[in-house]
């Protein structure tokens, strides 16, 4: 229809007022009569609490408040909240511990909030938390979530003496033990997907308000899903009706899942404004993020692919021990569990069957990061067929040519948890293989050896769903001067949203972009919604604008019949306007808006003003899928690993405008490139210690990590949204762990190194060509 239509590069209406300086994010925020919070944090990763002294503290200048668990406890305050979904054996409920937002008694990780100090400036409080002095006595710590589960383990909490909260089970067990014994080949391999985390660039932070008159809280911080939080928030800690509390954001500098949790920062600012009677805010400085914010990832896998002799993929075993942390976060149990599904990848395997152990350890939670057990499925997946074209002799893209699902199989219902709907996961491997000159690998790698380089390539197949079979709301509003605002469940924090929404109202309603507003973010002015989280927003909020744009269309088709003196049954609207069929007679989508404002121009009887409100229920997800190729070179005197090039070819349904989504593929690549390079979240074996607290052994990828990317589009529309769309927003971080892996992988195969964990450092690297040389 025009230059904002669905389909077409738009550049993100967001940018140029966040590019002058004129966001408005959290530290932006300064209420009146505001003080400060700060935190005191457990040095050791388990130790008990035998006494705190905070008279001290509590003399210095400026101090209105030293809060400990004693007073938590006395104020009746509850645990943090967080989604039990899954079970332990025996089938009793997953085992939470309680998790008061400040410790009670004893910790269990390091940086878990000990007391925490309220004065009017945020130095007097930094300097005043200095002054509380904490008497610990240390107890023995683990870290590794497969220590965990041994006998002998340190007991993180007296009533989980096997620190399991929850063991899951699914698929055919019988049939994937069958296909193993009587299997031609059988590959199988230890995985150590490591430990990661966000990293985002804003910081988080945190101001709480109380209101004694009405006996309402405020929460003004960065999150994703604001109902979710605000319910659990009233019920599980506050002990207050939901009504009792509102969220606020603003713009958000980032989250890929780390403002997806309830953190104990947001607890703390509230209970504190209440006991002091003003607003209190607490911004985290970027070490103290490194000792509290959630981690990701962080599971140890037994993998196992089962082949006849024909290389056709019989059964995937999978026997996986994830690290939830010293406490289960909001969602943090989810990861693991939730997307396992993708490990059937987009093959046609007969049997699978995984079991899953959550478990509790002395280190951060683990939350949803950007994939969310996506990246952790595939890279299952993808590293046992690279293992096993290698023992069978076998090319890599051959064997997964082999096996993979044809489009004419669609829909297919795989052995573990879903069935994809739509794809051509065949085409996805030709055209990545094509733009890689997969053929023309060989000369590149003798190439690279005549330069004193090794060089690898690596190909993945990858699937995931995205969105999920839940609701989404949007309430459109036209004003008396024909202009519109958005209201949406749905919260940004970087994707570029208002450019996606405004272009579907556009291609749907003719709504120049120019005179559309947005709210969001705010539970007392949107009425419902479910945010943003797992590529959702492009189904879930699109679904939800073409269910209100048709509701719009309905009112204004009688509007306009009406203005242009025609029955309604002679009104189509198309393009942005109403027109009498078989004439030039038309109006514009904003002169209707205005003249539903007017009673005077409205049919008898019809009520004046022109807004709606639908909420979109999804019956199902879809499923992202494509093809990534990547080529590496090591140099093996060093073990630097270098990317070469990257290919990717992505079916992401209909694409609404391929500027973005080519911006959301790049950065979900470098985040899965940096956990394969770099990344690693790291702590002591030993004491639990953060090993990683700084940007100086914390390495994050730069734009000289990368290399140039192509990115092709491969749409199969899915039926299961009114878009068409899948989700986009993980699809590159999912493809880019086992890709990568892969390419160093191979590039080692010369000295028949089979396997190298993440991140492979050059360190790693080079360790794994010194202990092969000698043989």
């Amino acid at each position: 229809m025009g230059e904002f239509s669905v389909g077409q590069p738009v550049t993100r209406f967001e940018d140029p007022r966040l590019l002058r300086g004129q966001g408005r994010y959290l530290d932006d925020v300064d209420l009146p009569r505001q003080t400060w919070m700060a935190v005191v944090r457990s040095p050791h990763a388990h130790a008990a609490i035998l006494s705190i002294a905070t008279a001290a503290a509590l003399a210095s200048p400026g101090v209105l408040a030293v809060l400990t668990g004693e007073d938590y406890t006395a104020d009746g305050l509850g645990s943090l909240p967080s989604m039990a979904a899954y079970k332990q054996r025996g089938g009793a409920p997953m085992y939470v511990p309680f998790r008061p937002a400040v410790a009670v008694g004893r910790v269990r990780v390091v940086g878990q909030p000990v007391a925490v100090v309220v004065a009017r400036t945020q130095e007097q409080a930094r300097d005043a938390a200095e002054l509380v002095d904490v008497d610990y006595e240390e107890l023995p710590a683990v870290v590794s979530a497969y220590n965990a589960a041994q006998p002998g383990a340190p007991v993180l909490h007296d009533d989980c003496p096997g620190n399991e909260s929850y063991y899951y089970e699914a698929g055919d067990k019988a049939a994937v033990e069958r296909a193993f014994a009587t299997a031609t080949h059988v590959v199988e391999q230890r995985l150590v997907i490591n430990r990661i985390t966000a990293n985002t660039m804003e910081p988080r932070g945190a101001i709480g308000e109380w209101d004694d008159g009405t006996g309402r809280y405020t929460l003004h911080t960065g999150f994703q899903r604001p109902w979710l939080f605000r319910s659990a928030i009233a019920e599980t800690t506050l002990k207050i009706p939901e009504t009792k509390l509102r969220l606020v954001t603003g713009d958000i500098g980032g989250s890929f899942g780390l403002r997806g949790s309830v953190y104990p920062e947001m607890i703390l600012v509230l209970w504190a404004a209440r006991r002091v009677g003003r607003p209190v805010k607490w911004i985290a400085t970027r070490s103290e993020s490194h000792i509290s914010d959630d981690d990701a990832r962080d599971n140890t896998v037994d993998a196992g692919l089962a082949l006849d002799d024909a290389g056709n993929f019989l059964a995937v075993r999978i026997r996986s021990w994830a690290n939830l942390g010293a406490y289960v976060s909001f969602r943090g149990a989810l990861p693991p569990v939730v997307n396992i599904g993708s490990v059937a990848g987009t093959y046609t395997t007969k049997a699978i069957h995984v079991a899953i152990s959550g478990m509790l350890t002395n280190t951060h939670c683990t939350s949803p990061y950007r994939g969310a057990g996506r990246p952790e499925a595939a890279y299952m997946i993808e590293r046992l067929a690279d293992l096993a074209a290698r023992k069978l002799g076998r090319d890599a893209a051959d064997l997964r040519r082999q096996n993979t699902v044809p489009a004419s199989a669609m829909p297919y219902r795989t052995p573990l948890t879903y069935t994809w709907d739509s794809g051509h996961f065949d085409d996805n491997l030709e055209k990545a293989l094509a733009l890689a000159d997969w053929k023309g690998f060989p000369a590149r790698r003798e190439a690279s050896a005549g330069r004193g380089l090794l060089r690898g390539i690596g190909v993945t197949n990858t699937i995931e769903q995205a969105a999920d079979a839940t609701v989404e709301t949007a309430e459109l509003r036209f004003d008396a001067g024909g202009d519109a605002t958005l209201v949406t469940g749905s919260v940004h924090h970087g994707q570029g949203h208002y450019t996606v929404q405004s272009q579907i109202l556009y291609d749907r309603l003719g709504i120049d972009p120019a005179r559309l507003s947005f709210i969001q973010g705010d539970t007392d002015k949107v009425a419902f919604g479910m945010g943003t989280g797992g590529s959702r927003s492009s189904a879930m909020s699109g679904g939800a604008l073409v269910m209100v744009a048709g509701k719009i269309v309905e009112k204004g088709k009688r509007i306009a019949a009406h203005l242009l003196e025609a029955a309604e049954a002679d009104i189509a609207f198309e393009g942005g306007r109403f027109m009498v069929a078989g004439t030039d007679r038309g109006l514009g989508m904003h002169e209707v808006a205005r003249a539903a404002f007017n009673p005077a121009k409205l049919p008898n009887g019809m009520e004046p003003g022109l807004y709606e409100t639908a909420t979109y229920k999804a019956e199902a997800g879809n499923f992202p899928n494509g093809c990534h190729v990547c080529e590496v070179e090591i140099d093996p005197e060093t073990g630097v690993a270098r990317l070469a090039s990257y290919v990717v070819v992505d079916d992401v349904g209909t694409v609404l405008n391929p500027l973005l989504l080519e911006g959301q593929i790049h950065g979900a690549l470098a985040q899965g490139i940096g956990q394969v390079l770099m990344e690693d979240k790291a702590y002591d074996a030993e004491t639990g210690q953060v090993l990683a607290g700084s940007f100086m052994d914390y390495a994050m990828p730069r734009a000289f990590d990368l290399c140039d990317i192509t990115v092709v589009s491969n749409p199969a529309p899915t039926p299961t949204n009114p878009l068409g769309v899948k989700g986009a927003g993980e699809s590159g971080t999912v493809g880019a762990l086992p890709a990568v892996t892969n390419a160093i992988v191979d590039a080692l195969s010369k000295y028949c190194v089979t396997h190298i964990d993440t991140p492979a450092t050059s360190e790693r690297i080079w360790q794994a060509i010194r202990a092969a040389r000698p043989n």
